[in-house]
This record gives C-alpha cells, sequence and structure tokens, in this order.
C-alpha cells in the first residue's frame, strides 16, 4: 500500500502554482480555504471522512479540493496538481536564470497586515521553499487607506511580531522589516522619520497624481530620491499593462482592479541621475500586470550608473517566484547582476541601506 502524503501541503502547493501561473483568485481562494479548513482536523477525522465522502460537509471544502485530499491520502499525487506542474512556464534563457540564482532574497512583499492575501509567516515559508535567504516585509503606509496601509502605531506592533516570527523561522533565513511608503504630492514620505529610521529597507512608490503634469511629477519624484530614508523607488512610472492579478485575497483586494494605465510622465534622465547619486536603487518590479520599468526606461537608468532591485511586489506566496520575469527583462536589458542590491547578503543589503542615511 503507498504511503499517504500530506493533504494540506499540496493543497497549499496547488494554492502556490496557482498563485504563481496568474490564475483567477477564487481558485486559488479555494484550495488556500480548504487547507486552513482542514489544518485543525486529527489525523483520523480526516482520513475518515475522506473515506466516507464527508469532507464537503466542512465549510471551505468542495468537490475538487476534497478529491484531491483523498487522493493524497491514497498515496498519489493528486491529478490537479500533477496538470499543473506538467503545464508551468518556459524555462529562462542562460543569462536570465543566472540572474535569478543570484538573486538572494526579495525587498518588496506584502501581507494581510496591509492588501496581501496571506499572514506574514505564510509568506515568509514560501520564501524559504523558495531558498531565499530573506525576505523585505514591505506594507503600504497610511495614506493608502484602499490598501489599509499601517499606521505608525500598527507598523510599531508589525516590528515587534516580525521579531517574534523571526524567532521561530528556519535558521539561515530572516525577514527584514521594511515599509513600502507612500510619495506624497510634494514628495515627502508618508511615515514618521522616527519610524523610517527603525527599518532595515524603504522601498517609496507614487500611489496618487499620477496623472500629474511632467514638471510637477520629476520635482516630487526629485525631492523623495533626495530623502536619506528612500532606498528603493518604487514601480517607478506607475503604469499598469493588463488588468489586476490573480491571488490577492486581503481586504485590501478591491486596491488591485486597476486596469490598464498608461506610464506618468517625468525627465526620466533627471530622476535617475538623481538616484546615480543618491544611491537610490531603482526597483524592476515582476508584476506582470506592471512590467515597470518598461525596457527602455531600464536601459536608460543603467547608463546612468543606477543600482537596482528585483522585486515581485508579491501579495501572495505563490507571487513570490515571479522574480524570474523581472530577471528576464533585466537580462534583456544587460543588467549585471553586481548592480542588484537583492545579490547582497541581508547583512549587506542592511549595512547599505544604514550606511545612506
Amino acid at each position: 500500500m503507498a504511503h499517504a502524503r500530506d493533504p494540506i501541503a499540496d493543497l497549499r502547493r496547488i494554492a502556490f502554482l496557482l498563485e504563481r501561473a496568474n490564475e483567477a483568485t477564487y481558485r486559488v481562494r479555494a484550495f488556500r480555504s480548504a487547507a486552513q479548513a482542514l489544518a485543525g482536523l486529527p489525523a483520523a477525522e480526516l482520513t475518515e471522512r475522506a473515506g466516507n465522502g464527508t469532507l464537503t460537509e466542512l465549510a471551505g471544502v468542495g468537490d475538487v479540493t476534497a478529491r484531491c485530499v483523498a487522493e493524497s491520502l491514497a498515496g498519489e499525487e493528486p491529478v490537479y496538481l500533477r496538470r499543473l506542474v506538467a503545464t508551468e512556464g518556459s524555462d529562462l534563457d542562460a543569462e536570465a536564470t543566472a540572474l535569478r540564482a543570484a538573486l538572494r532574497g526579495d525587498c518588496h512583499t506584502h501581507s494581510d497586515w496591509s492588501d496581501g492575501g496571506s499572514p506574514i509567516e505564510e509568506m515568509a515559508l514560501a520564501a524559504v521553499e523558495l531558498g531565499h535567504e530573506y525576505l523585505v516585509l514591505t506594507d503600504h503606509s497610511p495614506r493608502l487607506t484602499v490598501a489599509r496601509g499601517l499606521t505608525a502605531e500598527r507598523l510599531r506592533r508589525q516590528l515587534d511580531h516580525v521579531a517574534q516570527v523571526n524567532a521561530a523561522l528556519p535558521e539561515g533565513f530572516r525577514i527584514l522589516t521594511g515599509i513600502e511608503v507612500d510619495i506624497l504630492a510634494d514628495g515627502s514620505l508618508d511615515q514618521d522619520d522616527d519610524l523610517l529610521a527603525r527599518l532595515d529597507v524603504v522601498v517609496g512608490s507614487v500611489h496618487s497624481g499620477l496623472k500629474d503634469e511632467r514638471s510637477k511629477m520629476t520635482r516630487r519624484m526629485l525631492k523623495a530620491v533626495a530623502n536619506p530614508h528612500l532606498d528603493i523607488l518604487g514601480h517607478v512610472t506607475g503604469r499598469m499593462v493588463s488588468s489586476r492579478p490573480a491571488g490577492v485575497t486581503g481586504p485590501g483586494d478591491r486596491g488591485h482592479r486597476a486596469r490598464t494605465r498608461a506610464e506618468s510622465d517625468f525627465d526620466a534622465d533627471a530622476v535617475f541621475a538623481a538616484c546615480a547619486e543618491h544611491d537610490t536603487a531603482v526597483e524592476i518590479n515582476s508584476r506582470p500586470e506592471r512590467q515597470d520599468p518598461p525596457k527602455r526606461l531600464i536601459r536608460r537608468a543603467l547608463e546612468a550608473g543606477c543600482r537596482f532591485a528585483i522585486n515581485t511586489d508579491a501579495h501572495a506566496p505563490g507571487q513570490l517566484d515571479w522574480q524570474r520575469f523581472g530577471c528576464e527583462r533585466a537580462a534583456l536589458c544587460g543588467v549585471p547582476a553586481d548592480r542588484v542590491v537583492n545579490t547582497w547578503s541581508a547583512e549587506q543589503l542592511v549595512a547599505w541601506t544604514h550606511d545612506r542615511t
């Protein structure tokens, strides 16, 4: 008789692969909800219910997820999982593969403390499974209310929580503290300076006034880049090349229903020159619906002497594997690994961010 598999692990793996493949949110939610519903069930009851066909009587468990559980308990790889694995995306080319292998962490991620769909612990464990050495947690700042941005008090509580989570994580991996701070209309950053100084990594992004006229947007970005607390300039143009992705199931889900959106208009040469001068990294955002900056601007930032950060902006565990998309675009533009800050160790990264303040 075949040995039983771990059905909860199989359900979570299916959800991860669906997120990575940018499948519909309701599909992802079905498998994560089933995993959560069954995780606290005694093993004997789980086996009994699978045998007598009563798994679907439990809230959050449907016919498809129940069938996957039954297959796992029978020692078989669930058919649903097997099909997902068999239809995974194409391999990266050699340059992108080498760049992806050089990355040691991700500097832009979200949890259910703001508009992400999963707890911090779940995001961290997914990063461990991907081989990361660190994950920078960058939930939103307070002005972005649609994304449940963190007030100063909530951010302080999160810092304490991250310290507790880090104590329980596998040796050799750590969560770095951070924020995706709004760049406000006047170029200031949407969080207290004393808190920004405490964080390991600060990503700054424009989320409002994206249609501001060119000179106003340029002034706004130049002031933000000159702020010593800002380490990485996030999704530089704010563009959306397709509709919202799958896998975002948190309370701020409505904040990710953007349709296509044109790039903001600003003086890219001036902004990238300022990034190089202040040693602020330019983010290569790996989200499929963003692909930001466009390749022509990646090349201009490279020519300006900028550093880069290849980030996922993940809002769900499976999206943490989207770095491959950013690596493909970076490799096409000739970005070398030694210009990418998340090829560094956590210690090197934090030393760089603290030296800048």
